[in-house]
């Protein structure tokens, strides 16, 4: 086998998620906070796209929300570093989520606006990414906040954003 051929042998990867179960009365009757604590118990699912891409949510509080991700080579670019998706997926996830911890029972949010900045690229092999987002206004239609991806060990900055999402009452 050549260099070449041993440097680009097929991988796998395969990972698993629970379906997102339908909301019950209970569930309805929580704060966005609330579930998302849930989530890290795992008396909730966490969302699929976590499992997909290698991330998960490791803190949360009041307006804040915190995720750690893992950047594989399964997450390359034709360039060969890792896909900037990756890291606008890790903000968007912060960001949505900081917003919902401050939601009271009986709302939801999308993102409407988001705004990504790319500071420095993430190499294969590198460390654990961590993404903290911080809501800076949440009112009864619209919410922003802010968060930034950082390497978990070294705390360099790898890219920051913004998000606006609109508010929605479900109940």
């Amino acid at each position: 086998m050549t260099t070449y051929e041993a440097a680009t042998a097929s991988r796998s990867r395969t990972h698993t998620w629970e379906p997102r179960p339908e909301p019950t009365p209970e569930v309805l009757e929580m704060t966005g906070r609330e579930v998302l604590q849930g989530a890290i118990d795992g008396r909730f699912p966490e969302a699929s796209i976590m499992s997909t891409l290698g991330f998960r949510l490791v803190e949360v509080g009041d307006g804040r929300a915190v995720f750690e991700g893992d950047p594989g080579d399964h997450l390359l670019n034709p360039m060969g570093t890792v896909h900037g998706g990756f890291l606008a997926t890790l903000l968007d996830s912060a960001l949505g989520s900081a917003v919902m911890s401050r939601l009271p029972a009986g709302s939801a949010y999308t993102t409407v606006q988001l705004g990504v900045h790319l500071i420095r690229p993430v190499l294969p092999g590198a460390a654990a990414l961590r993404c903290e987002g911080v809501a800076l206004h949440v009112g009864r239609t619209t919410a922003t906040a802010e968060a930034r991806v950082t390497g978990a060990a070294d705390g360099k900055l790898y890219a920051h954003g913004t998000t606006t999402c609109a508010v929605l009452r479900t109940g």
